[in-house]
């Protein structure tokens, strides 16, 4: 219902034009996966006030590296990859962001530019909340202070994992971790096994590994032969988890 009204409108800085949609945080589908889980419906009722919520298709930017912090954004729907540009000009993605998740609080809290650029990987719902009111808000609502400091702290863990693995492990093993990742975050259960279903590109997997795409293809290849992933259509299959937390030399 709430698609009937909308308008077109230009992002801060002009990055992206996106559809402005009204939406109550009661009804957010993430809502209890996210930071603001914990408020009482008055804070609730206030948030939404204070917030704008934006459909980004896939391929439009969030917020761009180098760019001054304006807010806080809150992945409703949707998902989201977090990339830096090396001194090539090469994209190299750093995170991925689902419904729930929140991007741009480094940047506010220590007030430096964003050091990536965010970027909708399919049809996107996000939900801006203002720089100055979120930093009040912080103030006066404990529980979202702690759930921020929560996903940071979570989010500073997965970084050095990942930095490990790119040290330590073959891109064979890190393929083999992807794969595990994304079965666990955004895959559903089929007769078979587990299809991934965020679509993510070859490209878009080897800038997350740190390898090229023809190194990822046989990479995936090789899993294929050895009967622990599948294919149906364009989404990949995880047959054999077992076998792949083997492959991926950890404890999962």
């Amino acid at each position: 219902m709430f698609f009937r009204k909308y308008e077109w409108y230009s992002s801060i800085k002009g990055v992206i034009l996106s559809k402005h949609i009204s939406k109550a945080c009661q009804d957010c589908p993430s809502r209890m996966d996210g930071v603001f889980c914990e408020l009482e419906e008055a804070s609730l009722n206030d948030l939404g006030a204070n917030k704008i919520t934006n459909l980004y298709k896939k391929g439009q930017t969030l917020f761009v590296e180098g760019n001054p912090p304006f807010g806080l954004y809150c992945i409703s729907t949707g998902n989201v990859k977090v990339s830096k540009l090396g001194p090539s000009g090469k994209e190299n993605i750093v995170r991925l962001a689902g419904a729930g998740d929140v991007l741009g609080h480094r940047s506010i809290f220590t007030d430096q530019f964003y050091s990536a650029t965010a970027t909708a990987l399919e049809d996107t719902r996000v939900c801006f909340i203002d720089k100055k009111y979120i930093l009040d808000k912080v103030t006066k609502e404990p529980t979202i202070s702690k759930n921020l400091m929560f996903r940071l702290g979570r989010d500073l863990g997965l970084s050095e994992n990942r930095i490990a693995s790119l040290s330590q492990k073959s891109v064979f093993e890190r393929t083999s971790e992807l794969l595990l990742l994304l079965g666990a975050s955004h895959s559903e259960e089929t007769g078979d096994g587990k299809m991934i279903t965020l679509k993510l590109t070859r490209e878009e997997m080897a800038s997350y590994l740190g390898t090229s795409s023809e190194t990822l293809i046989r990479c995936i290849s090789e899993l294929k032969s050895e009967k622990v992933l599948g294919q149906v259509g364009k989404s990949l299959v995880i047959l054999d988890e077992e076998k792949l937390v083997e492959f991926a030399n950890l404890n999962y």
